[in-house]
């Protein structure tokens, strides 16, 4: 081999003797070990050793053997390896904080996602915040040892060679390929979706070893690929039994004492309004109309807090998993069914307890007054969104003029919210109609009605007077730890992307004096309509720093709110389910014991509570890319409309317009000219004709390749 620089010399040294941390090497071993050939290289590695000595880097022990060494000052700790998907790592441990210690790809050694390991914590070095691949703040180090294997399962394909089996991981988490020795295959066939477990890696140099502990089925097929998107994410199907036991043993029925308790208001029109397809309902609306043109706004809400008690088994799975998952083909709950779909769900007709909060609303949308009540419903009637929508457009059937109420009020809930500083995001979303064999039949984009913003504004208001009302209760000398819903501003690197992306398209946002939601909020109403509204919307959305759980009030930057938190989904959100108890606890005198044990746990569940969301998200959308892949790979050859939602040196991601569905034109298949990417504007441009193709151009394509183990699908451009 030949090492080009003296730095890279210095690196394959180091990361050899980390990999070995126990173990000392004469200076020929070592350099056999590393492949070095040729005095020359030998004269040139001896010199780089000697400066790795004298730098305290490596140690030198009796007889000249050489050994790996951290400076003393290096503070070494244990903890739990979370690898991310560009390949670099995150260590968490007590000694590390909520932080973590990053270990950089090549400092991982032979440790995987999930495994307790030990790791030495480099010292800080100036000038290095916010270099490439680097977070500032963050300290980095590198592993030394695999103290335990998580043992977390891998999602990947078979694959045969001449002489033995191995699996190609799905994720880049793992970079290298397992393999699987004879009698340890179960079974699997070349091209079949597995789950396997590594056994044993000795060296990062070869590949690990390992066995396969579940055979999906065939690659590309819809069924196995929704499995592996489940063992993927470690999304767990089945409940353990203590769980079922427990919610077994939930009566059906309501306790007289609750009926004694409770505010009774099944007398009152009180109904739901969910997608068609929804199985669970956790939040029933109700309104009078009051003298002057005011409103009296009842939202109810599940009370799963009375039948899910902390500390319960089911309270421990629900944290577990922090939320439902709702994937294309069905749902993944937080709660057993006989919970979420049944005693805990507002089913039409039926006796429910449920947490309400009930908002005087002037004419002009101010909230004058509240009450939050635990009380009783019935759900007089269980509206799908386009039921609700006939009526209020038609005006005919009962509890019409209700919801043409409702929609009024709503309108006037959006409009002051809109002036004071929110944001109301046009996202589009797609929903499937499959076939009789649960295959996509059809590809629709869902159309916002007026009652799901009817929904939308109400739900806001209850989760804001929820969080105003913890807030009137805090003093100094005894804070009330609560769970807040936050949005920090975007960062400003992420948003000079977008504003060049906007000034582009031909559209301007305002940021004299900093950005503010207004000002975005502006320039999504000048796009409404637009063919390049969607794109706007989505990288606006990019562009925004992640909403989360977290124990401080940092306000809510999209929704312009200073109070905010979740409040109405405790079905299918665990943070609600604990505002829940928390709203209720905080009715009556609670110890300053109790406030320290809830101020220790609430930061937490904060944390799992985000990371479970996170989680969710990517394995939903992850659902809807398998569906999207298995529906358009019957549509080669045919072209679509689409648009330019990024260009990079490889070629031109685009979006199926009708669709939504993603692609990528490669610059091997620009076939009518010669193409050079300019970075600083983000375009191709073709040598000789000059053709430009820039982000969020208009274009026509041609689906010509379909990968569905890799949800990927490439197009070439139509004259």
């Amino acid at each position: 081999m030949r090492i080009k620089t003296t730095e890279a010399f210095k690196e394959l040294i180091l990361r050899f003797l980390a990999r070995h941390p126990n173990e000392q090497y004469k200076p020929r071993s070592l350099a056999r070990r590393l492949g070095i050939k040729g005095q020359r290289e030998y004269n040139e590695f001896l010199g780089v050793l000697n400066e790795l000595y004298q730098a305290k880097s490596v140690s030198r022990e009796k007889r000249k053997r050489y050994a790996h060494t951290f400076p003393r000052s290096a503070q070494k700790m244990t903890g739990l390896l979370t690898v991310l998907n560009n390949g670099t790592g995150i260590v968490r441990s007590a000694e590390s904080g909520s932080t973590g210690v990053r270990i950089g790809s090549s400092f991982l050694g032979t440790a995987l996602d999930g495994d307790k390991v030990a790791i030495a914590v480099f010292a800080e070095q100036s000038g290095a915040a916010g270099a490439e691949g680097k977070s500032p703040g963050i300290p980095e180090g590198e592993i030394i040892r695999v103290i335990e294997r998580g043992n977390n399962p891998v999602v990947g394909t078979v694959k045969k060679s001449r002489h033995f089996f191995y699996v190609v991981p799905d994720s880049r988490k793992v970079s290298q390929h397992i393999l699987i020795p004879k009698g340890k295959t179960m079974g699997a066939r070349p091209g079949e979706r597995v789950t396997a477990v590594v056994t044993s890696w000795d060296s990062p140099d070869v590949n690990p070893e390992g066995k396969i502990t579940e055979v999906l089925g065939a690659a590309g097929e819809v069924g196995t690929e929704i499995a592996a998107i489940a063992r993927e994410f470690r999304l767990p199907l089945q409940f353990p039994q203590a769980v079922l036991m427990e919610a077994a043993a939930v009566p059906e029925t309501i306790s007289q004492s609750e009926y004694g308790i409770r505010l009774d208001f099944r007398a009152a029109d009180t109904f739901t309004i969910d997608p068609e397809d929804a199985k669970d309902f956790d939040d029933a609306v109700s309104l009078e109309n009051l003298p002057n043109g005011s409103y009296r706004l009842g939202v109810h809400i599940a009370d799963v807090s009375h039948y899910v008690r902390e500390g319960s088994a089911l309270d421990i799975e629900a944290l577990k998993r922090g939320t439902s998952v709702y994937l294309t083909n069905g749902v993944i709950p937080m709660l057993p069914e006989k919970l979420s779909n049944d005693i805990c769900s507002l089913k039409e007709g039926a006796d429910r307890l449920v947490y309400s909060v009930f908002m005087n609303i002037s004419a002009a949308g101010v909230i004058r007054g509240y009450e939050c009540v635990k009380s009783i419903i019935i759900n007089k009637k269980r509206f799908t969104y386009e039921e609700a929508q006939r009526a209020v457009e038609t005006g005919s059937g009962k509890y019409a003029q209700q919801l043409r109420n409702m929609r009024a009020l709503s309108k006037i809930l959006y409009a002051r919210r809109v002036k004071e500083g929110s944001i109301d995001f046009e996202t589009v979303e797609t929903k499937f109609r499959f076939d009789k064999n649960g295959k996509p039949a059809e590809i629709a984009t869902k159309v916002r009605l007026d009652s799901h913003r009817l929904v939308e504004e109400f739900m806001l208001a209850a989760n804001r007077t929820v969080t105003r009302h913890i807030a009137c209760r805090q003093d100094r000398k005894h804070a009330h730890p609560f769970i807040y819903r936050i949005h920090e501003p975007p960062p400003p690197g992420k948003l000079s992307d977008f504003i060049e992306l906007v000034e582009h398209l031909g559209y301007t946002l305002n940021v004299r004096g900093g950005v503010t939601p207004g000002a975005i909020q502006k320039l999504l109403d000048d796009v409404r309509g637009k063919e390049e509204e969607n794109l706007i919307n989505e990288v606006a959305i990019r562009s925004m720093s992640k909403a989360l759980y977290s124990e401080k009030n940092a306000g809510h930057f999209g929704l312009g709110f200073k109070h905010y938190t979740h409040f109405t989904s405790p079905i299918r959100r665990y943070p609600d389910l604990v505002v829940h108890r928390l709203l209720n606890e905080y009715e009556r005198s609670v110890t300053k014991t109790r406030l320290s044990h809830l101020a220790g746990i609430i930061p937490g569940i904060c944390e799992q509570s985000s990371d479970t969301e996170r989680t969710a998200m990517e394995a939903e959308r992850q659902s809807v890319k398998v569906m999207q892949t298995e529906y358009m790979k019957r549509h080669i050859g045919e072209e679509f409309s689409a648009i330019i939602t990024g260009v990079t040196n490889f070629g031109l991601f685009v979006e199926i317009t009708d669709y939504l569905v993603e692609g990528l034109v490669h610059v091997r298949d620009l076939e009518d000219d010669y193409y050079t990417f300019n970075e600083k504007q983000h375009f191709l441009i073709g040598k000789k004709s000059k053709r430009r193709y820039r982000l969020g151009d208009k274009i026509r394509v041609r689906l010509i390749r379909v990968n569905p183990e890799r949800q990927q699908m490439d197009f070439i451009l139509q004259q």
